[in-house]
């Protein structure tokens, strides 16, 4: 089975060659895809001297998973997403392709909150969040979500079918809600996270990107649990 690995970047320098090398280092993925969504740093040199191919994408979260996703082999067969941070742990890569390699998943992704968590890797506003979406997800969809881990693998077929449109930050929401809704088979497993090894996020590091990030997050919910 044919695996490409998409990363989504904005000003990693510091991480995202470590983060490149020890996804290579578990020899599952065919191809390692960089997506730089407008860094002003070195983080596109760093990912491609490290082994991985690189593309360029329009600001946003969504448009650069997106543009991961339209970037892929013709002949990727499964998806795994990550973030560049440092924060997702390659090693449990295997165990997220795994139940979708053997045939008996179609979408695999993995908790943070269940997991292995290094002191100060979340807080507690993120925590609640996934907990809280997962408790929705479940009285629409009847579906178990612990979290909205970037960290996680999905057929490129089934992928397709669910239509993604999501432009920014609620680009794993909608993933999970639709896969929900599609009957897509789901499994949740537990994974560590680490504290990021360089860098600001995005979304917990400023109160400004606290605010978009929870803002899009909820329209994206609305949106889907009303039919779009």
């Amino acid at each position: 089975m044919w695996i490409s690995v998409v990363i989504p970047v904005l000003n990693e320098e510091e991480p995202i060659a470590q983060v490149v090398r020890e996804v290579v280092a578990t020899k599952i993925p065919r191809e390692v895809i960089v997506v730089d969504n407008g860094s002003t740093d070195q983080t596109a040199e760093r990912a491609r001297n490290a082994g991985a191919r690189v593309i360029s994408a329009v600001r946003g979260y969504g448009r650069a998973c997106a543009a991961g996703v339209a970037s892929v082999s013709g002949e990727c067969d499964l998806i795994v997403f990550l973030d560049g941070d440092g924060s997702d742990v390659p090693e449990f890569i295997p165990a997220l392709v795994e139940p979708i390699i053997n045939g008996t998943h179609d979408f695999v992704i993995g908790s943070r909150t269940r997991g292995n968590r290094e002191t100060g890797s979340m807080n507690a506003q993120q925590v609640f969040a996934g907990y809280l979406a997962g408790f929705l997800i479940r009285a629409l969809y009847g579906v178990r979500y612990t979290d909205m881990s970037p960290f996680r693998a999905i057929r490129r077929d089934a992928l397709q079918k669910l239509a993604m449109r999501e432009e920014t930050y609620g680009w794993n929401l909608e993933m999970q809600m639709k896969a929900a809704r599609s009957a897509l088979r789901t499994l949740e497993i537990p994974v560590d996270h680490r504290c990021r090894t360089g860098g600001v996020s995005k979304v917990s590091g400023t109160l400004r990107g606290t605010f978009v990030a929870s803002f899009r997050i909820l329209a994206t919910f609305l949106k889907i649990a009303l039919g779009g």
